[in-house]
């Protein structure tokens, strides 16, 4: 297989796709692909105080988090907007934290600013720890995820490809945008708040003590609607182009949102997440850019 490589964007340097995508998206889609997901950055935090100061600090119920179990949450600013999303594991003496490369400068600076006098050292684990998405049925948070020390990462690889087919980010965002989950800094902006993005009871916690954003989540929840919506397109497969993220949602002419992923996907096309006005009716067909799209709901309107 000859590996074609994605030159731009959050997953710059990854494998794209070797070819063969509808092989790969099915192969994906029956639990018996893996992909290596090494481009991404891994953050290490490790001590006695590691889960509890973690669980104070994001979305996620954390302070009770089970070695091996998976979670995702987000960091948000004052104002409640989503800043960060983290996929973490703990082994029982440290938590790994996967996340795009761009953001982990941020996100180290802020840890270490909020260590305060807790039992906590941060650090980042990129030279000691790769992240593999492993064989297996896609779960809720796009895993199952391997998190491979990178003396072992060679002999992982090799057991993975006995008898599973390694592909590319195309077949993983294809079905990440089938499956509605968004992605932070392709489907969110600066104003994004986790209400428009189907963000509750999954990686915010709903349950939980307070964290800094949690009034602006709770105030939208209890006594309103947020002002957008994340909504699947299913975009007009006579179309030889795809809209372009960033590209503006038009209703009758006018902007009510813009384009995020976009993903030809093996079974329903050409697709797209964007973010919406909440009040745009289900029913009527929009404009991606250049591109007619009707909506499948995923952030209710009511």
């Amino acid at each position: 297989m000859t590996a074609v490589y994605v030159e731009e964007g959050l997953d710059k340097g990854a494998v794209w796709h070797f070819g063969e995508v509808a092989k790969e998206q099915r192969a994906l889609a029956e639990g018996k692909a893996w992909a290596d997901l090494s481009h991404r950055a891994v953050i290490e935090i490790s001590g006695e105080d590691r889960l509890t100061w973690l669980h104070s600090l994001t979305t996620q119920h954390l302070e009770n988090l089970k070695p091996g179990e998976w979670k995702e949450a987000l960091i948000l600013d004052p104002q409640g907007r989503v800043e960060q999303q983290l996929f973490l594991v703990d082994d029982g003496n440290s938590v790994f934290i996967h996340l795009d490369q761009e953001r982990v400068g941020s996100l180290l600076s802020y840890l270490e600013k909020m260590k305060f006098m807790l039992r906590v050292e941060v650090r980042d684990g990129g030279d000691q720890f790769a992240i593999l998405r492993a064989p297996g049925k896609t779960d809720e948070l796009g895993g199952p995820y391997a998190l491979v020390p990178k003396i072992e990462l060679a002999a992982t690889i090799a057991a993975f490809d006995s008898s599973n087919l390694q592909v590319g980010t195309w077949a993983l965002e294809a079905e990440r945008i089938a499956k509605g989950r968004a992605r932070i800094g392709l489907d969110t902006d600066h104003k994004s708040i986790p209400n428009e993005i189907g963000a509750l009871n999954k990686s915010v916690h709903m349950n939980k003590g307070c964290y800094r954003g949690q009034e602006t989540v709770a105030k939208v929840f209890n006594l309103g609607h947020p002002p957008r919506r994340l909504v699947l397109l299913h975009l007009d497969g006579s179309a030889v182009d795809l809209p372009k993220h960033g590209d503006a949602v038009t209703l009758a002419g006018k902007e009510i949102g813009f384009v995020g992923s976009v993903a030809r996907h093996y079974e329903l096309g050409p697709i797209a997440l964007a973010l919406i006005k909440r009040t745009t009716p289900s029913e009527a067909t929009l404009m991606a850019g250049n591109i007619a799209a009707s909506q499948e709901i995923l952030v209710p309107i009511d």
